[in-house]
């Protein structure tokens, strides 16, 4: 049965001011969700979309389709004669093709007060749970919270494969004095490609991976990739009893290995299946993992990293590497792992001027500069 379907028609469309319009198509609004979305005006509610690909776009309320208008540069807009906001979805036509998703600018922000106040005073102690990208269920939907640190930008838009690296239809809002910039996408999750376009101080765009991110595309690609675990543990054991004996009463002997190298085109998985063993029958009680967070130079050994959550992926997925530890731990068998917070690269997709200014290296270009390793610190 066809869906019933309305024009907005002539009922007025409440226009954006200039420069909101302005600052929200160039990437530069920080409450994109003040002007997109759903909101009350007299006469009823005006809905406000931004899909600049699209041939269309409509609202369904109770299996109701009312067409928006379009008002230029990908913006659509329309007020309906209601009292109040109701549960609706959007209908998107592209190439003749009509799908029904759900609105971001609906959603409330999915970062609570708590997490905003450790990050603001400089002592959130779990940032990775935090910032990043985190599949999960909010107001009932299903998709991926989008949080990114960026104090210095003007604006921060999500983009992906879902919308060809042009971010224009998904700008972040920031929350507050945090520098947090957040926004939730219905429907996006595991496996799902992404950077941040952030709008630097200067008003130019820059194409930035997450610096939380926890899984990445395989090198010389350098995008984030959204990950949810589904790696079960099953280290009980070596838990347990790890902490059993005093560490100066144990044995302690390490065997380091730079995992890429140690027999080379082996994956995680098939380390697991070589590694524990080598390692245990030589004696050893431990492995010292060389750096294994993301690195764009191979030839680094790890030490230049520009993904400190995510193992690297060239390897494995983190699920991988999961596997990798949990094989380890099975045997009996510890794990340090190297990790480098001394200095990283300068690749203008990463940490490096990451919102237009020096965020993660010092300010001071003469002590940002690592004169050995050409990296910042």
């Amino acid at each position: 049965m066809a869906v019933p379907t309305t024009a907005v028609g002539t009922r007025p469309v409440a226009a954006l001011d200039a420069t909101d319009r302005a600052r929200l198509l160039s990437g530069a609004h920080h409450d994109p969700h003040a002007l997109l979305g759903a909101h009350p005006v007299p006469g009823g509610v005006v809905f406000r979309v931004l899909r600049p690909y699209a041939e269309a776009v409509a609202v369904v309320v109770d299996g109701r389709r009312t067409e928006l208008r379009g008002v230029g540069d990908g913006l659509f807009s329309g007020v309906l004669p209601l009292d109040r906001i109701p549960e609706y979805v959007l209908s998107v036509t592209y190439a003749g093709h009509a799908y029904e998703v759900h609105d971001p600018y609906r959603f409330l922000p999915a970062l609570g007060e708590v997490d905003l106040h450790l990050i603001g005073e400089g002592r959130h102690e779990e940032l990775w749970r935090a910032l990043g990208a985190h599949p999960l269920t909010h107001q009932g939907v299903t998709g991926t919270r989008f949080t990114v640190w960026a104090p210095n930008a003007q604006g921060v838009r999500v983009c992906g494969d879902f919308c060809h690296w042009d971010g224009t239809a998904y700008p972040m809002r920031s929350l507050g004095s945090s520098g947090v910039w957040e926004l939730f996408l219905p429907g996006m999750g595991e496996g799902t490609p992404y950077k941040f376009d952030i709008t630097r101080p200067d008003g130019t765009h820059t194409m930035r991976a997450d610096p939380m991110a926890r899984r990445t595309e395989v090198p010389p690609a350098t995008a984030s990739i959204v990950t949810e675990s589904s790696h079960v543990w099953t280290d009980e054991e070596w838990m347990a009893g790890r902490g059993a004996r005093p560490v100066h009463e144990a044995p302690l002997s390490v065997y380091e290995v730079h995992l890429p190298s140690w027999r080379p085109g082996l994956t995680y998985r098939q380390l697991a299946e070589q590694l524990p063993a080598y390692v245990r029958d030589l004696g050893f009680t431990h492995v010292e993992l060389m750096p294994v967070a993301e690195h764009p130079f191979g030839g680094s050994w790890g030490y230049q990293v520009t993904g400190f959550y995510a193992p690297t992926a060239r390897l494995g997925t983190p699920d991988d590497f999961k596997h990798l530890v949990d094989a380890l731990h099975r045997a009996g068998i510890g794990v340090l792992m190297d990790w480098v917070p001394a200095h990283f690269p300068r690749d203008a997709w990463a940490l490096a001027e990451f919102d237009g200014r020096p965020l993660y290296e010092h300010a001071d270009p003469q002590r940002a500069a690592h004169p050995d390793w050409g990296t910042l610190e």
